[in-house]
């Protein structure tokens, strides 16, 4: 028995060894690929294989933000950026579980809105930033509520499906013991939908991005879709993909919020 559990623990040693080189092996190659591109396109551009005014190269991007970082212009536009994105995307959340809540009380008020959320999710959001900028003006109004809609209808779709697909025989339980739909609600149907809220959650992150993106192209003086815009126009590929590149790393960072929010979740529910 004693041989049994040493050779036992001596295959869990080597199995979390393996699991530990096979992490180590994948960050690694992780770093070395983005270096190995990086340096590709540091050495094309200066060999003139292409063109940097085209193309730019790393170091003149690094030279771009650096001298965007000294007089804090950079700052002010990426905050600009993260203020509406972070705005919309909380209100995205907020307002679709609250639709959710109330479409699944209302088993005829969510038969009656089925199609026409269908109709508006299924619509190019793009078409809708014009009309919004008619309506409300070439304000950070405006941009938030364009991050919204990229967001929101696919969003209610969504958690109302999960919303219906909970276990009915601890629906049926719940009613037994005497609760209400109130009492469904908390102790089953939100619990049961805290996987699907935090899976919306990841999607709606990165389309309330594009959303803003696509409202500042159009009716903003700050921002990085401004600065996209703006550069796009002057021929300035320093500024435009430097712009980029931080619109991905503020995507990374935000998704890497929420992961974390799930990992705590994970643990407390």
């Amino acid at each position: 028995m004693t041989e049994f559990l040493n050779e036992l623990s001596e295959n869990q040693i080597n199995y979390l060894k393996q699991q530990k080189k096979h992490k180590y092996i994948v960050g690694i190659s992780r770093i070395l690929i983005l270096f190995s591109f990086l340096f590709l396109w540091e050495f094309t551009a200066n060999v003139g294989i292409i063109d940097s005014f085209i193309f730019s190269s790393p170091s003149k991007i690094a030279l771009c933000f650096w001298g965007m970082a000294l007089d804090k212009s950079i700052f002010l536009h990426t905050n600009v950026t993260l203020y509406e994105t972070i705005l919309s995307f909380l209100l995205v959340t907020a307002t679709s579980i609250l639709v959710t809540i109330l479409l699944w009380f209302s088993r005829r008020l969510s038969e009656i809105l089925d199609p026409y959320l269908v109709v508006l999710n299924s619509l190019p959001k793009s078409a809708l930033a014009p009309l919004l900028i008619v309506w409300l003006g070439a304000t950070k109004t405006t941009i938030i509520v364009a991050g919204m809609s990229v967001a929101i209808f696919g969003s209610i779709l969504n958690l109302y499906t999960s919303f219906m697909t909970v276990d009915p025989g601890k629906l049926k339980l719940i009613y037994t013991l005497g609760g209400n739909r109130r009492h469904a609600l908390l102790k089953v149907v939100l619990p049961f939908s805290l996987p699907a809220i935090i899976s919306n959650m990841k999607v709606n992150i990165g389309l309330c991005l594009v959303g803003v993106i696509i409202g500042e192209f159009l009716a903003a003086r700050e921002g990085l879709g401004y600065l996209i815009i703006y550069a796009s126009q002057v021929f300035k590929m320093d500024w435009l993909l430097m712009s980029i590149l931080l619109l991905c790393l503020m995507a990374t960072l935000l998704y890497s919020l929420i992961n974390l929010l799930e990992r705590w979740c994970r643990k407390h529910y």
